[in-house]
Order: structure tokens, then sequence, then C-alpha cells
């Protein structure tokens, strides 16, 4: 395909669309498995975690760092990975990466401790970023700007499936226990898959890079490096670690040194035209504007998802299959949704399409914190059917034309830097999202804990009553378990167990007491963290229905028809 750019570019900047690759499709194919991959990676490591503590050993600091390893170095080596592809070819650095990725991916499946887990995580988050940034690329650069809408559309609708399809596969992966391999396969999977799509890639993906010799620009490479590290490791161990003083020095630290880039960068451009961003892509408003709302709705979705998978399988006790399968809904939402808007809406509506997803997506989750509030703790995945297909469906409206947006005025010759530039947005947006719902969703869980242990003490007394327990000893029980349920949602390691939850004073009951007066402590803290859950998480889902407005209004900063500038530089 570099041929035909460089022709392209030679008559006229692009007037004369390239000859297309009559492949093209099956390399859409090749490029979109290797994002569900990553996709998929993300979120099916938390479905595995209690088996991997339980083999491994490993505490809950590695457990942690299972999960965080592979964001960080991702988030942090996206912008460098998309500008290898423009100078050294997205093809090439697509293999490299993918090939990384089902190395790693072994790696993991064989790990045999949770340090060469947590490193494995690490390199695979690594090869990621360099596959990541050059699927977008690839795309921009394959397809002429008349089937862009139709491919981002696909693109959409495959991360609104990936994005369910973690707990799913992992649920079935660990209940199949293939080859009693416990929780290995989730990664062992990634193998047969990443070498049919090396052999796809060198069969039909063609090599593309900027038309012009570009050189790597080291300095910028380190100071892009060192300023997302210090912005994104404080957001993505902040919470676990209680937030120190240093996390919020490093974060005020990153804001200068990310300034120091920008101008290290105009200075690269003016000596020799080979930044490792392109600072020209900001010029364009489709993409400066893009961004600021990629960030703020990447925010919303990481808040959505983490609070929604932890009200469904700490909550309300569902088991990870059980919550994979609830989220079907949402996902076909947003694969409907996201054909329909490319193809009919947006050539009608331009950009309101965007602010019309935010809206419909807004209006899901409110319905959805009515439901959960109508329903209670005893809610069934048909009764959230509702409001998460209509959610899906504003997802699917909004996430494909967004993208194509962002992308539509850039030029050929930087679709990687632009691609590392807008999946890293993603990744700090994303990052951004968790920390502050990890504040906020475990503040409320805290806050509300009294309550909800309130509103569980009448059952329990019936049902102590019942075992023989009465008067002061039952007042006693109560009071004890108060205490237990506030002290529970403390805890940053979920495997301690509070002083205030110790059954050593019910050790002198007799047997049977002893079992029946268990057996309703338990029943009460279900119904308690049941509860506590779903109003923390129905707080939240207004919380990010008023993100979803926001979004409605920035988008307002965006142009109002999407404009596709082939082969011009937008600097």
């Amino acid at each position: 395909m570099a041929d035909t750019i460089e022709k392209a570019a030679d008559h006229g900047g692009g007037e004369e669309e390239p000859e297309l690759d009559r492949r093209r499709w099956i390399a859409l194919a090749v490029v979109l498995t290797a994002g569900f991959m990553d996709l998929l990676d993300v979120t099916i490591v938390n479905v595995a975690i209690p088996a991997i503590q339980d083999e491994l050993g490993a505490s809950y600091a590695s457990i942690q760092w299972i999960v965080a390893a592979y964001a960080l170095s991702f988030a942090v080596v996206l912008i460098t990975g998309g500008r290898l592809g423009d100078i050294f070819g997205r093809r090439r650095l697509f293999l490299i990466g993918m090939t990384g990725f089902t190395v790693a991916s072994l790696l993991c499946g064989i790990a045999t401790g949770p340090g060469m887990l947590v490193g494995a995580r690490a390199f695979q988050g690594l090869m990621a970023a360099i596959m990541v940034p050059q699927i977008l690329a690839i795309v921009h650069v394959t397809f002429p700007p008349s089937e862009r809408g139709k491919v981002f559309g696909m693109y959409g609708a495959i991360a609104g499936m990936a994005a369910i399809s973690g707990p799913i596969v992992g649920g079935l992966l660990i209940e199949a226990d293939v080859f009693g391999w416990g929780w290995r396969p989730i990664f062992l999977v990634n193998i047969p898959v990443g070498i049919l799509g090396i052999v796809a890639t060198l069969v039909y993906v063609r090599e593309s890079k900027a038309p012009h010799a570009l050189k790597l620009d080291l300095v910028g490479v380190g100071l892009i490096t060192t300023a997302l590290l210090m912005l994104v490791f404080p957001l993505v161990q902040g919470r676990e670690l209680d937030w120190p003083w240093w996390t919020f020095a490093l974060m005020a630290g990153s804001l200068p040194l990310f300034a120091v880039f920008v101008a290290y960068e105009r200075v690269k451009t003016r000596r020799d035209g080979s930044p490792l961003v392109e600072l020209g892509l900001f010029k364009a408003r489709s993409f400066s504007a893009g961004m600021l709302v990629l960030l703020l709705f990447q925010g919303c979705m990481a808040a959505f998802f983490l609070t929604w998978s932890l009200y469904q399988q700490l909550g309300l006790g569902w088991k990870p299959l059980h919550a994979g399968l609830a989220g079907v809904p949402f996902s076909l939402g947003v694969s409907v949704a996201a054909g329909l808007s490319i193809q009919f809406l947006v050539p009608r509506l331009g950009r309101h399409v965007l602010s019309l997803g935010a809206v419909v997506m807004a209006v899901g989750m409110l319905v959805y914190a009515w439901a959960v509030d109508h329903f209670g703790t005893g809610i069934s995945a048909w009764q959230m059917l509702v409001p998460l297909v209509v959610a899906g469906l504003g997802m699917g409206l909004l996430l494909p034309p967004l993208a194509d947006t962002v992308l539509s005025g850039v030029a050929e010759k930087d679709a990687g830097s632009a691609s590392g530039v807008l999946n890293a947005v993603n990744q700090l947006g994303n990052a951004i999202g968790i920390a502050v719902v990890g504040v906020i969703f475990f503040g409320l869980l805290t806050a509300q804990a009294g309550p909800a242990a309130s509103s569980a003490a009448p059952q329990l007394r019936r049902d102590l009553a019942a075992a023989g327990i009465h008067g002061p000893a039952q007042d006693q029980m109560v009071a004890g378990f108060r205490d237990c349920v506030r002290d529970r949602t403390e805890e940053q390691d979920p495997a301690v167990v509070p002083a205030s939850c110790d059954d050593a004073p019910l050790r002198q009951l007799p047997q049977p007491v002893r079992d029946n007066v268990l057996q309703a402590v338990e029943k009460a803290g279900r119904e308690a963290g049941a509860t506590d859950f779903a109003r923390s998480f129905q707080r939240t889902l207004y919380g990010v229905a008023g993100g979803m407005v926001l979004v409605s209004v920035l988008i307002l900063a965006l142009p109002r028809r999407i404009e596709h500038h082939e082969g011009v530089h937008v600097g």
C-alpha cells in the first residue's frame, strides 16, 4: 500500500483515490482480531484473580501488579509505538507487536510464580503498545475515505463486544478447567490466535510507512515516556497505596515535563521535521476537540465498567460467567448502533449523532439506576436488559463516529503518531476514570456500610432469636455485626479479616447454636453487602450519566461535518 500512497501524494496530494487492495477486508479482519485480543486481555484477567492467587500463593500486592503492570507499560509506550510504525513500517511493527504479544501470553500461561507473571504481563503490555497503534494507522492508509466510516463502525462493534467478552470467555475457560490447567488457558488461548494472525498479516496486510523519511525522536521518547509514567503510575496504584504524598507530587511534576516535551517537539519540527508527535495534528479542531471528548468519554466508561463488575460479582454474588452473560444485551446494542450510526445517521446529522449517542447513554444509565433501586438486591439479569440495551445503543452511536472524526483530518504520514496519541488518551482516560471512581465508590461503600448493616439487622435479630439468642447477647452480636460490615469496607486488601469480624466469642456457644448463629450472620452479611454495593453503584450511575451529558456538550466543539483530507498535512 506504500506505493499507492506515494503515487497519490505525487498526483496532487491525494485528489485521486489510490488503487484499492482487493484483500483489504481480510487485512481488516486480521488487525481487528488483534485489537480484540488486546481488549479481551484487559478484562479477562480479573476473572482469574482468585484462581491465580490460590495456585501461585500471590500476595494482594502481587495480584494488583498482575493487573497494573499491563496497563502501565501499555499506556506509557503507545505514543512511541505509533510513531515507530510511521518510520519503520506499520505492518512490520504490527508483526513485531503481535509476535511479542503471543510470546508474552505463553510466558504468562507457564508462569511459575507471581514475579514471573507480573514480568510477563508488563512485557505483554509493552508488545500491545507496539501492536495496537498500528491498527487504526493501517485502517487509515488502507481504506479510502468513502469506506472508513463502515470500517470504524466495525471497529466500534468489536470494541463493545470485547469489553463484555472477557468475563464470559474467562469464566468458560476456568470452569471448563481445560487439561486441568486452571486459569492458564486464559493466556494460552492467545497463542493459536496469534500464530494465525502472524501468518495472515504476512499474506494479507500490505506495508505502509510515512512517504517521506522520518527519524526517531529519542529525546522526545524519553520525555513523553517519563511524563506519562509520572502521571499514570500514581493513577493506577494510588488507591491501593492509600494515596501517599509522593503520588500527588509525581502527578504535579508530570505537567511541566509535558510542557518541556511540547517545547522540544516544536524545536524538533523546525530542525528536521521528525518530531515524535506532530503538533500540527492539534491545529485540526476535529483532532484537538476530539481528544477532550475521548478523554471524558473513556473516563466515564472506565468508571462504569469497574463499578458494574464489582456490583455484580461482589455485591450480588454472581459468578463471572453469570455477570458476563448479563452484559450481552449491552454488547448487542453497541454492535447494532455502530453500523446504523456510520451508514445512515452520520451522513444526515453529522456531529449531532455523537451528541445523540451521549444523551442516549445517559438515559440508559438513569434507567439502570432506577432498576437497581426498584428491584433491590433481588434484581435479575432480565431486569437489567432494557437499560443495558439503551446504554449499548448510545455507545454504538457515539464511539465509531468519534474515532472517524478524530482521524478525519490526519495526513497519512502521521497516521501512526495520531493513532498512538488517540490510544494513549484512551488509556489516560481509563486510568483517570478508575482512579476517581475508585475513591468515590469505595468512599460510598464505607459511608453507607452502617445504613446497609442496619437494613439487614431486623432479619438478623429474627434469625438470632430463632437460634435461641435473646436480650443483651443478641444486642451485642448485632452491634458487632455492624462494626464488622463497616470495617470490611475500609480494608484495602479484601483477604484481611478485621478484628471486629473475629468469631471467637461464638466458640463458647454449643455447636448447633453456633452453626445457626454463623449461618444467620453470613446471610445478613450478604444482604448488607448487596445493599451497600447497590446503593453505591446507583449513585455512580448518576455520576456517569452526568458525565455523558457533559460529553454531549463538548461534542459541540467538533466540526459539524466529518471531512476527510487524504494526504494533506493538517499543520
